[in-house]
């Protein structure tokens, strides 16, 4: 059995942690912020802080993906985040009132999940990684860098251990980068003079604006949890302990929505919105929300078939992250932290071929992910572009608005789309399936889905109050 360090002990990490517990290893997760977890899930939200995790107290969403990797791995840890007030989402609930055929299909449990605000759900996971044997969680610790050892391949730097912000070695046969969006990595490796890993970076583009609230019942669901209105988007979410959440977003450069910082008007707003509305019907426990800054990064680790460094790896968003607006930040992660149980598995007595091997897994199983969230986001910021400037929007991606028209109408294509903004399938699975191309054809050239909510005159009007 390995030692094995991992930097970063967010939800990500803590998995990561406990899967490769789970297998024997000796598993340490280090840390930055000092703060422990309250003493139980329901204080998390207000009394936790985590300075370094600058999202942490806006929205995320455990979708169905990560329901059914944990139960595969971590078996338990479900029923734990339901114990700690975390909700029970089924998106078949939802069905749009245009789909006829409403009987159940074999396997319609899949689309069932729990979720909650990130700081409840953390802490449950927190618990269990306190729990485990084989683990042990140093917070406070912060890595500074990496300790070299000697190399398992030629002319390739292998990572021996981390050297953290006291001077501290800490030993280990496998590093794991999961200290996520703000990684430092790169840096670590310029150290070590690793050849550049393939990296690309740019703005995703997007500002958003949350409120919580809270009331008796979760809000009925009549429209998809991420919705186009004209030149925004909204995002609804259900929460933990009768908590649930509303984002407004757009593009940055779209100055008149700053003044969704005010409630009043993020409510007028969020009013005009005929699907939406009702989830204001709550007791408001935060004022709005402003986060803005988010960067689509991806980085691979292998170039060429040859790693760029050996006994260290990056999960989650330590390895690719975008706009968060799909909300799979987490699920991807558990699923990339599921794909690294099964490297070390098959080859941790080998360094490259432990890098190969995840790196192969990887953009398999996990880049087509981010690669298709880069692609929507774009269409839609070009579309909302479009929209400010009172252009015509350019032409969307016809496959895609072929499965949309047809999920309106088709269970079975409705359920393909879930599957696919679940993550429990890529597009391209679903698009090859038998039967699949003549349910979209059947609905070719069907006009897209009405717009529910302010056109952009309206919109600057609602904003300016």
């Amino acid at each position: 059995m390995a030692a094995i360090v991992v930097c970063g002990g967010g939800v990500v990490g803590l998995c990561a942690g406990l899967m490769l517990a789970e297998d024997g290893h000796e598993v340490t997760v280090l840390e930055p912020d000092a703060a422990d977890p309250p003493g139980t899930p329901r204080e998390a939200w207000d009394g936790w802080r985590r300075a370094g995790v600058a999202q942490f107290r806006q929205p995320h969403n455990l979708l169905p993906r990560f329901r059914q990797v944990v139960d595969r791995e971590l078996p338990g840890l479900t029923e734990r985040l339901a114990d700690g007030g975390c909700v029970r989402v089924d998106y078949l609930e939802s069905l749009p009132p245009s789909i006829e055929d409403r009987a159940p299909r074999p396997g319609d449990d899949r689309f069932r999940f729990v979720t909650g605000r990130r700081p409840v759900s953390e802490a449950v996971v927190a618990a269990a990684a306190a729990e485990h044997p084989g683990l042990s969680v140093r917070r406070g610790v912060r890595v500074a860098g990496l300790v070299a050892g000697p190399s398992a391949l030629p002319g390739v730097p292998h990572v021996a251990g981390v050297r953290t912000g006291t001077g501290e070695e800490v030993a280990a046969d496998l590093v794991v980068d999961a200290t996520g969006r703000r990684s430092p990595s790169a840096g670590w490796l310029a150290e070590l003079a690793a050849r550049p890993a393939g990296a690309e970076s740019q703005s995703s583009g997007f500002v958003y604006y949350t409120r919580y609230f809270t009331g008796p019942e979760q809000p009925r669901r009549t429209g998809p949890q991420l919705a186009p209105v004209g030149s925004i988007s909204l995002i609804t979410l259900g929460g933990d302990n009768d908590t649930w959440s509303v984002t407004v977003f757009g593009p940055t450069r779209d100055a008149p929505l700053k003044a969704l910082r005010e409630a009043a008007t993020f409510d007028r707003v969020v009013g005009a919105c005929p699907r939406q509305a009702h989830w204001l019907d709550g007791r408001p426990i935060t004022g709005v929300l402003a986060m803005a800054g988010g960067l689509d990064r991806y980085r691979r680790l292998v170039v060429d078939d040859v790693p760029v460094v050996t006994g260290f790896v990056a999960v989650g968003d330590a390895w690719a992250c975008t706009n968060p607006s799909a909300g799979r930040g987490i699920s991807v992660g558990a699923l990339h932290a599921q794909l690294l149980r099964a490297a070390v598995r098959s080859s941790l007595d080998d360094p490259g071929e432990l890098a190969r091997a995840f790196d192969e897994a990887t953009e398999r199983e996990v880049t087509p992910f981010y690669r298709g969230q880069l692609a929507a986001d774009r269409a839609r910021i070009a579309e909302m572009d479009a929209l400010r400037a009172g252009h015509e929007p350019p032409p969307p991606d016809p496959v895609r608005a072929g499965l949309l028209a047809a999920a309106l109408h088709d269970a079975d294509a409705y359920r393909a789309l879930l599957e696919t903004v679940t993550c429990l399938a890529l597009p391209d699975e679903v698009l090859t399936r038998p039967g699949m191309a003549e349910r979209l054809a059947a609905h070719a050239g069907e006009p897209p889905s009405r717009t529910h909510g302010p056109d952009r005159a309206r919109l600057l009007d609602l904003l300016a109050g």
